[in-house]
């Protein structure tokens, strides 16, 4: 039997997958995040956590690295070759031996929810990335970049928005929203200056604890109809469609509609319709192509596993 090992590092969790040749899901396990822009130690730090998830799988399985045919670790925050030579260099350094590919996190997106071979991921979570694989098999990022790519549509970014907008509204006065009181009763403050300013460290931290509720909040917004949320999501859906648009425009696709797998929690665990449809619409208008919409069901690690036995 040939085993495979994948790995989908995101900003807060780490998953490490054993798959054998067909394709089957025989262990994982999970560490902390691994993105090294969102820790202390960067790369070096990052390449630590790794490789104890990755000896974690062997030794759960009796497995060594000789065992393994090839790995795939889709990582985020590697979004430039000289960061993947970097992680590479470190993983050899704390001994990795297997023959290991590295990429955006974004690109196994693509090959876990595709039906083909060629087609975009939209991914929505912490952060945004846009990621797309063509028919020639030429990788493509677009977004991944926080403001410098005016990145819109995260949960990090979405947080920060629905504060903005009880910001204007209460210490303002300058347009009412339906996110004051929900916001207000999530944290457990007074619709006051002072009350919604003690707040602001918790929005530099941006922990789960604190993104979760402030996305609720947003999209119980959205979905009442209320003009500034909306508001929000007209600009997020635009940013999302152009992210989109772009790789119809740079990338050849021989294939109509042209496959684009929407996933992340915006997408996919905290679901607006009202978001997507409009980000669909958009997207076509601004692609100038028919699309197909895929929201991701599998794990996205499966795109590891997918990727790697491709071509064999």
């Amino acid at each position: 039997m040939a085993y495979y090992i994948g790995v989908d590092g995101g900003g807060t969790k780490t998953m490490y997958a054993l798959f054998n040749e067909k394709k089957e899901l025989l262990s994982s396990v999970k560490t902390g995040g691994s993105n090294h822009e969102n820790l202390e130690g960067y790369i070096p730090e990052a390449a630590g956590i790794i490789m104890s998830g990755v000896n974690a799988l062997l030794a759960e399985n009796g497995l060594q690295q000789s065992d393994i045919k090839k790995a795939l670790m889709a990582l985020a925050g590697i979004d430039h070759p000289y960061q993947r030579d970097v992680m590479d260099a470190e993983l050899q350094k704390r001994g990795l031996t297997i023959p290991t590919y590295i990429c955006n996190d974004g690109f196994i997106v693509v090959k876990a929810g595709l039906t083909g071979k060629a087609g975009i991921g939209y991914n929505c979570g912490t952060g945004t990335c846009c990621n797309s694989v063509d028919s020639r098999g030429e990788l493509l990022q677009i977004g991944g970049f926080g403001e410098l790519s005016s990145d819109a549509g995260g949960g990090q970014w979405i947080a920060r928005k629905t504060y903005s907008l009880v910001y204007n509204d209460i210490c303002l006065k300058r347009r009412k929203t339906a996110c004051t009181a929900p916001l207000c009763e999530a944290f457990g403050i007074t619709p006051e200056r002072d009350a919604l300013l003690s707040l602001i460290p918790k929005l530099e931290e941006l922990d789960d604890d604190t993104v979760r509720p402030l996305l609720d909040v947003f999209f119980d917004a959205v979905n009442a109809g209320d003009e500034a949320a909306l508001d929000v999501v007209e600009e997020m859906a635009d940013k999302g469609a152009a992210f989109i648009a772009a790789h119809i425009k740079n990338q050849q696709f021989d294939d109509d509609p042209v496959e684009v797998v929407l996933s992340g929690s915006i997408h996919v665990k905290l679901p607006s319709q009202i978001y997507v449809d409009k980000l669909m619409e958009k997207a076509e208008q601004m692609a100038g192509r028919k699309l197909r919409f895929i929201r991701l069901t599998a794990a996205p690690v499966t795109g590891c596993i997918n990727w790697m036995l491709e071509n064999e």
